[in-house]
């Protein structure tokens, strides 16, 4: 209250205050001894007495100025002496032991150099510069609708040489298509190359380079598979299935029957699909192939040589020859491609694989969606530019047709004499 405060400060408060007829009488009197209390904690000294004892004594002074009043001094000395008993004379608590001292002063050193190494280290590190590293993270592409068999066939590739970000969570499917030459394998990869989402780059291991060892073979695959292969199967679409086609009989010292071991482990390890694709009849493979090696000498086509025509106009004239059998070569050739075919389906056996038959194709284009549905692929009207060049019966295919007749009759070949489809 601010009038105690006065008169803590210099008990310049005139007497009268405590008179004022607001105040009764007790009040007053405990207006008075609050006040001097307070001067009393204010003017307390120190006083070393005789019995070498530590005292707290009030100005006798001091005390007596507050205690004589104008008003009522004889009231006021009766009530303040009874105090001044009480208060005149104040123990101070004992000192406290040597020991406490000392561990208290340890206490406080020990923390004192802890807080001053722990500043000098903050320091440190911040004079040092500070590289901060991002790593933004990508959120997943993968499909929750994708099988757990179809996992490790299921690709995101990423290649070096272009960006792929519109179609980074497209997923991309691994196939080969195993073939032999004049099989209908050019015409199956025209049609599946009509599907927007299909890239099929062709006979790429023609090239024998690409071939002459396992190295050059997986150092070939992975630039397919990686889509850095350019060629007109490229696609604007996204890409959702790449691939090749392969020749089973392309040589005889390298390529895919010598190495078929390290071949079919990359199959399975890259998780790629094995499309077989064969002939039945394959005396008429035979024939289709001496009749195209026939056109490379003779290039019929204003002195060009095509093996895949697009006009019926062309097909005609290249149907016009008609290739002479030697009978010995024509039952070694058609034992080597028997085998070839048997080999190839016994060395897959073991990779993701269909198989399909180029007669099957003719008959029934159906045989196509059964392609797509096997690459996890849309449908789609697919299409070919090829026009087949032998139509006719294998009698007016053959220049010596009776020699043919009699060489096959009575063995497991036989049945290529009969006619397996009709256009």
């Amino acid at each position: 209250m601010w009038w105690i405060n006065a008169l803590v400060r210099g008990y310049q408060t005139p007497p009268r205050f405590f008179m004022l007829p607001e105040f009764t009488p007790q009040v007053r009197r405990l207006l008075r001894l609050e006040a001097f209390g307070f001067a009393v904690l204010k003017n307390l000294t120190f006083k070393r007495s005789e019995a070498d004892t530590d005292h707290l004594v009030l100005p006798p002074s001091h005390m007596s100025s507050f205690l004589v009043g104008e008003h009522k001094k004889g009231e006021m000395a009766e009530e303040c002496c009874c105090l001044s008993k009480e208060l005149s004379v104040i123990k101070p608590p004992k000192k406290p032991h040597l020991a406490l001292r000392m561990f208290v002063l340890s206490a406080t050193m020990i923390c004192s150099v802890y807080i001053c190494l722990v500043c000098l280290k903050q320091i440190g590190n911040q004079s040092m510069p500070r590289v901060l590293k991002f790593e933004v993270i990508k959120e997943s592409c993968r499909d929750p609708g994708i099988s757990p068999s179809d996992i490790s066939y299921v690709h995101y590739p990423k290649p070096a040489t272009f960006s792929r970000d519109e179609c980074a969570c497209t997923p991309v499917r691994f196939f080969a298509i195993l073939s032999m030459q004049r099989s209908g394998s050019g015409w199956f990869e025209t049609l599946i190359n009509s599907h927007p989402n299909i890239s099929s780059n062709g006979e790429i291991f023609s090239v024998k380079e690409r071939r002459s060892n396992m190295s050059s073979i997986i150092q070939t695959l992975d630039k397919v598979y990686n889509l850095e292969w350019y060629s007109s199967a490229s696609k604007n679409e996204c890409t959702a299935a790449v691939g090749l086609k392969w020749m089973l009989n392309q040589s005889l010292s390298a390529g895919l029957m010598d190495n078929h071991e390290e071949i079919v482990k990359y199959f399975n390890e890259r998780g790629v699909y094995a499309i077989l694709l064969f002939r039945r009849n394959l005396l008429r493979r035979m024939v289709s192939q001496l009749a195209n090696d026939h056109d490379r000498i003779a290039k019929q086509l204003n002195g060009k040589h095509k093996a895949h025509v697009h006009s019926q106009y062309e097909a005609d004239v290249l149907a016009k020859y008609k290739p002479f059998i030697n009978a010995t070569e024509m039952m070694s050739n058609l034992k080597y491609s028997a085998e070839c075919v048997k080999n190839a389906l016994g060395y897959f056996s073991n990779t993701r694989h269909m198989v399909l038959y180029y007669e099957d194709l003719i008959l029934n284009h159906i045989k196509l969606v059964d392609v797509l549905d096997f690459l996890r692929l849309p449908h789609r009207h697919l299409v070919s530019r090829h026009v087949k060049i032998h139509r006719k019966p294998l009698d007016k295919q053959v220049d010596n047709w009776e020699v043919v007749v009699n060489a096959l009759k009575g063995t497991e070949y036989e049945s290529f004499l009969n006619a397996d489809y009709t256009l």
